[in-house]
Formats: structure tokens, C-alpha cells, sequence
């Protein structure tokens, strides 16, 4: 049985990863800022340690050897605080420096990092496949600069230490993975907001018309929990070497396919909301990944279609199978950060 440590254990992606490592017989230990996981963990058969990973001390509590991979999912997001960038570099760039510190030292061998888009942002809204091995760079402006400078730094940390002492890495780029959390907003921008998805799934459930904007033919990578997950576990048993997978399905979804899936699925199908068109108004993002390394190399394809998402996303909605861990929608008021 392989050992696998995941940190940032307790958040969106990480804590679905730790579930799915375990359910496929890997021997996971979830590794989380937070002092307390509220029993979640050992409730589903794994040990929980508190670690702040921008503390070298810390690791020491951890397992000293016998590690197979790291799965390291911590760090701050763009989408999860106002400004403060000490604290992206903190937690990113010398977290995944000490992440690879303690691997060294226990003779883990292998890790598993979530890189961001925007180090292809040149590609990004103009119609051009984005590459996955095309020269990374970074965006001047906007919330995701810093973010996005402290991810390549934490990638290049990674590439010297293959290099110098034989860890593999296996970078995976992505955009939003689309799941169910309690917690409906975040930040953009640096300003706090519904997300536009959650909005519209709930405009769909009371009924609401929804305006479709721009150029409705316009479509986006739209990858689901649960199909990432499994490309974590691929990257965790895969022999190769690693580096850098764009994670995608292979299709995309287009605005008006987007929203007419959401009316299918949250609208009641006696009343279902009205679709408006506003040809008129700003044009979606549209976004499209270069995925054949990725189906190639770690063997995968998506199972899950955009309907799928959606209907396992209501159930989750309506069952809230993370609520020992992250609470209910209504421990999130409109001004409160997730937890």
C-alpha cells in the first residue's frame, strides 16, 4: 500500500483527492492548516495532521519516511482574500520549498502540484489552443500577477529539485474545477462576489430569466471534481517522469450550452427560467486546452458530461457530504470567507 501525504488537505480540491486516494487503497495522510478537522478524517479512516507549511518545525510531526507522494494542494488563492501578496509567496513559493524540503528528507520521491492557467495568459480569449510545454510567463496586471509569479517559482523549485535529487513532478494546469462547497462567493478582482455559476444556478431554482451575454457560441473548459481526482491518482500511479498536463476534457462547453444545462437541471420543469439574449453585452471567456499529453501519457478521458456535473453538483447541493468538515450553505453568510 502506498503511503501518500496531502496537503492543504482541508480545501476544495485537497480534501476530495484525500477521499479518492483512499477509496482506490492508498494509505493517505491529510495534512491541513486548520488546528481541528472536526473528526472528518478519522471518520473516513485517515489520520489528520495540522501543519503551516511556510514553517519548516512543522514537518517534523509529519511521517520521516516511507512517503510515496506528496499530492500539495496548499496555498493561498486569489479567490479567497482581499490583497495581501507576502502571503501568496509565503504560503506558495516558500511552502512548496519546504514541501520538497521534507521530501528530501524522508526520501519521497515524487509530488504533485496544481499550477495555474495564467501562466499561459497570452493564450488565453483569442481563439488559440493553449500549449502545456510553450515558455510559462505571467500576467503585468490584476489579481492573478503575483499569484501566478509565485506558482512559477514554486514549478521552477520543483524542476531543479529533479534535477538535483531525483524527485519527480507532475505539474497539472487548470481553471475552475467545478464542484459543490457551502461557501456560494469569493473574491475577483479583489472584490467579493457571488460566483457567476452559483448565481445562476440559483436564478434557475426560483425561476428567474437569465440573460445570456455576447457571443453565446463561445465555450470554456468545464472539468468536474470528480473526473480531477482521477488525475491525481493517475499522475500518483503513473511510472513516467512527470512534468508539466493541462487538465481538460478534450471538449468544451459554450455559454448558451452552459446555461441552458443549469435551467435543465435547477429549474423546476414546470416553471423553467426564461432565457434572454444580449448579443449586445460583453463576450464570455472562452478557453480551450491542448489535452493530448495528458490523455496519452497518464491514460486518461473524462467520465463525466456537463450534465452529469450538474446533477451530481444538486445532489451534493442537497446531501452536503462535506458538512462534518466545511459546514452547511447557511454557516456562510454573504460576507463571510470560506473556511
Amino acid at each position: 500500500m502506498q503511503k501518500v501525504i496531502v496537503f492543504g488537505a482541508t480545501g476544495n480540491l485537497g480534501a476530495y483527492v484525500a477521499l479518492y486516494l483512499k477509496s482506490k487503497g492508498y494509505d493517505v495522510v491529510a495534512v491541513g492548516h486548520r488546528k481541528n478537522d472536526n473528526g472528518f478524517f478519522a471518520s473516513k479512516g485517515m489520520q489528520y495532521l495540522s501543519v503551516d507549511i511556510t514553517k519548516l518545525e512543522d514537518f517534523k510531526q509529519l511521517p520521516q519516511g516511507g512517503v510515496d507522494c506528496v499530492a500539495h494542494f496548499a496555498g493561498e488563492l486569489p479567490s479567497r482574500y482581499t490583497f495581501d501578496p507576502a502571503k501568496l509567496i509565503d504560503s506558495i513559493t516558500i511552502g512548496t520549498l519546504n514541501v520538497l524540503e521534507y521530501m528530501r528528507g524522508c526520501g519521497c520521491k515524487k509530488i504533485i502540484f496544481p499550477q495555474t492557467p495564467s501562466d499561459m495568459a497570452n493564450y488565453h480569449n483569442n481563439g488559440r489552443m493553449i500549449p502545456v510545454d510553450a515558455p510559462r510567463h505571467f500576467p503585468l496586471t490584476g489579481d492573478h500577477a503575483i499569484y501566478t509569479i509565485a506558482k512559477n517559482a514554486a514549478v521552477d523549485l520543483m524542476i531543479h529539485y529533479k534535477a538535483e535529487y531525483g524527485i519527480k513532478w507532475f505539474a497539472l494546469r487548470f481553471f475552475t474545477i467545478y464542484q459543490y462547497h457551502p461557501n456560494a462567493y469569493h473574491y475577483r478582482d479583489f472584490q467579493f462576489h457571488l460566483m457567476p455559476y452559483r448565481m445562476l444556478m440559483d436564478r434557475a431554482s426560483k425561476s428567474l430569466p437569465i440573460e445570456v451575454w455576447g457571443n453565446c457560441k463561445k465555450a470554456k473548459e468545464m472539468v468536474y471534481i470528480k473526473d480531477f481526482v482521477r488525475v491525481v491518482e493517475k499522475c500518483v500511479s503513473s511510472p513516467l517522469e512527470g512534468g508539466m498536463y493541462n487538465v481538460g476534457n478534450g471538449w468544451q462547453v459554450s455559454l448558451e450550452e452552459q446555461i441552458k444545462g443549469i435551467i435543465e437541471v435547477f429549474s423546476p420543469k414546470d416553471n423553467p427560467s426564461e432565457i434572454i439574449y444580449c448579443p449586445e453585452k460583453s463576450d464570455p471567456l472562452e478557453n480551450a486546452f491542448d489535452v493530448s499529453k495528458t490523455f496519452s501519457e497518464l491514460d486518461y478521458k473524462p467520465e463525466f458530461s456537463y450534465i452529469d456535473q450538474l446533477r451530481d453538483f444538486k445532489k451534493e447541493m442537497e446531501e452536503e457530504p462535506m458538512a462534518q468538515l466545511w459546514g452547511v450553505k447557511t454557516d456562510y453568510p454573504k460576507n463571510c470567507k470560506n473556511k
